[in-house]
């Protein structure tokens, strides 16, 4: 792989302004499809395969209203005054009257035929519902709902729009992700010491970023793609492609400050760190990708997305960096005497008795401090990281609603006014569709009826409302309202129980029953995704120790690894549970809502965290392996092995939190989580595992950790992340006194 893609950087070099060309006429052209196609976005959750599935499948056909789109107008009387005294209700019906005229609309329910009045009298709910799905509603339906509820306002009641309609809030650029990019460009001028380099490590990121984006959307007519996967790949090709940009153009400018030709030194940085930029962006793609294995749509089209974000994110690295890098030729080369121009000597510094002479970097001297002690650093990191891990005990999964959404959203507010007048139930309603094999309105009336009064007699329900017929004269649709909210534990209870006593009612009434309704998908999504977590930590563990073990020929590093990962995810879920269920400084983080956390949450953690964490574990490591190959001392090339990877990761570790973080302010009751999920996962896997927690292991272990069996080794592909491979092509006359490693430091090729 080293070789290949070294002679893929040396292609693009001297060919800079054709690869360049391409790249920007290919965003041309997405950007044009995204322009003319169009498309737009669609934030449904289905589940195929599942009971409440199928019954929706069916609704759709024989009672569009039940599985279309819905809206809801809350109207709240005075203090002091009633909504059914008659001023109000004239304002109630000339809204009812307004909505009716609403594009798209299919039908409106008056208080006064649903019976959808408080019991105290002062508020009252109109019914809103289409025939067709959220993503088909038209601005112009919505807009007009809203129109209706503020000239009720004007006439003198409070008014608040709710319902499906207003779930998604689409995809925003703002403030906070520019001030992250912003924050990134920072971190990247610190760390090269040069506006140019930052410049142009930050250009191809954006390249990237930009078509991976809109590839993404010009999809959106053919496929159902969600806003939230639009954010999610538009958030990971931002960070990894900075990160996989700063790992090749740093290892360029170390060479170049040690006197390398910039063609030659383009080629190899391409061709060792862009070795594991390829790597890490691999097991990315895989994790994410295998996302399409659980079988719910909605996840497949995010995973595949974000994968393909992080795949032109390493196509950009490792053919527009050195594209880019052509064009600046020496002008990228640090000042002599500067302090970028310190840093490489000091990479390049060379080992003796004691060690390696020269100054001592920051990270070189964080990793003595590390492992001075190194029993005493693994319990207490390990310590602290199981402490964090503990409220991910109490995790449950469920998929926000409207009462996610943030406090001034006038959807959360008819959503609080509805469960604090009607009950939290109201905003979470269930429909049994009852069937009977005999084909008569007659027969389904009677039998639905029977499943209604069956219903009534369960725990947690509040109300049945009566069976409602369909164009199926064998269907009928029963309403149940519970006690309890959408996502709450007692909710999905109930509906394990009604679908617990439908072998009962069949032999009673003659009808089959199916749970469906936003609320049952949404349960039958959550539970599905519960049960598929374990398999896929599985999968994804195995994977890294396969991984890990033919790139460092070793067993403790990969055990080593996957224990830290585990410690990382683990960590992060406990704080996100923390935060968004428990409540813990909600109120200071801006989180509008405490419950159960976003359903896919903990499998895109473990998907993107797991890549992420084999990048900087093969940044890290690869440099101490090729020290410990050099010299043969275990405990000193831990030491020497960082003193250029620890700097590198900490800068990529800092833009990758500032990225993700960005995206946290969004009022996304989707994104918000996700974000802060992934940014602490972030900090805690670079700064507290791989920075910390894997030298002390390493510094432990001594030299058992570089130890494989014989039979194992011959085994196992050689993949050659590390470069080793180049000194077999790199001519004699440019190559470099020792070899170079995809850690940036100086190798050998003793093994």
């Amino acid at each position: 792989m080293a070789v290949l893609l070294h002679r893929l950087g040396l292609g693009a070099y001297r060919h800079r302004k054709l690869v360049l060309g391409i790249w920007l006429f290919a965003l041309a052209a997405l950007i044009t499809c995204v322009g003319v196609l169009g498309g737009k976005l669609d934030d449904r959750f289905s589940v195929p395969g599942t009971e409440s599935q199928r019954a929706l499948d069916s609704l759709s056909k024989t009672l569009p209203e039940a599985s279309g789109a819905s809206a809801q107008i809350v109207f709240t009387a005075p203090e002091g005054h009633r909504i059914t005294e008659a001023p109000y209700g004239a304002v109630i019906a000339k809204a009812v009257a307004e909505t009716r005229q609403a594009p798209q609309v299919s039908g409106v329910v008056d208080p006064g035929a649903s019976g959808a009045v408080s019991a105290d009298r002062t508020t009252a709910i109109v019914q809103v519902q289409y025939r067709v799905q959220t993503a088909e509603v038209r601005t112009s339906s919505v807009d007009a709902i809203k129109s209706a509820a503020h000239a009720a306002e004007r006439d003198g009641l409070r008014t608040s729009v709710g319902g499906s309609v207003f779930n998604s809030n689409g995809v925003h650029i703002g403030p906070s992700e520019i001030i992250g990019v912003a924050v990134a460009l920072l971190v990247l001028v610190v760390t090269f010491g040069s506006l140019l380099a930052a410049g142009m490590a930050l250009l191809p990121a954006l390249i990237g970023v930009a078509a991976g984006l809109s590839g993404l959307l010009a999809l959106a007519p053919a496929v159902s793609i969600s806003p939230t996967a639009v954010t999610l790949a538009l958030m990971l090709g931002l960070a990894v492609g900075i990160d996989y940009v700063l790992f090749i153009l740093s290892r360029h400018r170390q060479q170049l400050a040690r006197g390398i030709d910039p063609e030659e030194s383009v080629a190899l940085a391409v061709g060792t760190a862009g070795s594991a930029v390829v790597f890490a962006g691999a097991t990315v793609i895989i994790a994410l990708a295998a996302l399409s294995v659980i079988g719910i749509p909605f996840l497949t089209t995010m995973g595949l997305g974000a994968a393909g974000a992080v795949l032109i994110a390493v196509l950009a690295a490792i053919t527009l960096v050195p594209a880019v890098a052509g064009f600046a030729g020496t002008r990228l080369a640090p000042k002599p005497g500067s302090r970028a121009a310190r840093r490489a000597a000091d990479v390049e510094g060379t080992t003796g008795a004691e060690g390696t002479t020269g100054r001592t970097s920051l990270g070189a001297r964080w990793t003595k401090w590390v492992i001075a002690k190194p029993l005493l650093t693994v319990l207490a990191v390990t310590g602290i990281l199981v402490t964090l891990m503990l409220p991910a005990a109490d995790l449950r999964l469920a998929l926000p609603d409207n009462g996610s959404a943030p406090h001034a959203s006038t959807q959360r507010t008819a959503y609080d006014t509805i469960s604090a007048k009607f009950g939290p139930g109201f905003n979470g309603p269930l429909l049994v569709l009852a069937e009977t094999n005999d084909r008569t309105a007659a027969a389904s009336s009677r039998a639905g009826a029977q499943v209604a009064a069956k219903l009534r007699t369960l725990k947690n329900v509040k109300a049945v409302l009566p069976p409602e017929p369909t164009s199926d004269p064998a269907q009928s649709v029963v309403t149940v309202l519970p006690n309890s909210g959408p996502d709450s534990v007692r909710t999905d209870r109930l509906v394990r129980d009604i679908r617990a006593v439908a072998s009962d009612l069949r032999a009673t009434t003659g009808a089959s029953i199916a749970v469906t309704g936003t609320t049952a998908v949404n349960i039958d999504v959550s539970n599905r995704l519960s049960d598929s977590l374990l398999p896929f930590v599985a999968i994804v563990v195995g994977l890294s120790l396969l991984l890990l073990m033919m790139v460092f020929r070793s067993l403790v590093i990969p055990v080593k690894a996957a224990v830290g990962f585990l410690l990382s995810v683990g960590a992060s879920l406990g704080l996100v549970v923390a935060v968004f269920q428990w409540g813990w400084l909600a109120d200071v983080l801006g989180v509008p809502h405490s419950g159960p956390v976003v359903s896919f949450l903990p499998i895109i953690l473990i998907g993107v965290l797991f890549g992420l964490a084999m990048d900087y574990e093969v940044f890290l490591v690869s440099g101490m392996r090729e020290e410990w190959a050099h010299t043969g001392r275990a405990r000193q090339s831990v030491v020497d092995g960082a003193r250029h990877g620890v700097r590198v990761v900490t800068a990529a570790a800092l833009i990758m939190f500032t990225v993700f973080a960005g995206f946290f302010p969004l009022d996304d009751s989707l994104i918000k989580p996700i974000a802060f999920a992934l940014a602490v996962g972030v900090a805690v896997d670079a700064f507290a595992v791989r920075m910390t927690l894997v030298p002390a292991v390493l510094a432990l272990a001594g030299r058992g950790a570089w130890w494989l069996p014989a039979w194992l080794d011959r085994l196992l592909p050689d993949l050659d992340v590390e470069g080793s491979s180049l000194q077999k092509v790199v001519p004699a006359d440019r190559e470099e006194p020792e070899s170079v490693g995809a850690g940036g430091v100086r190798g050998n090729s003793g093994e």
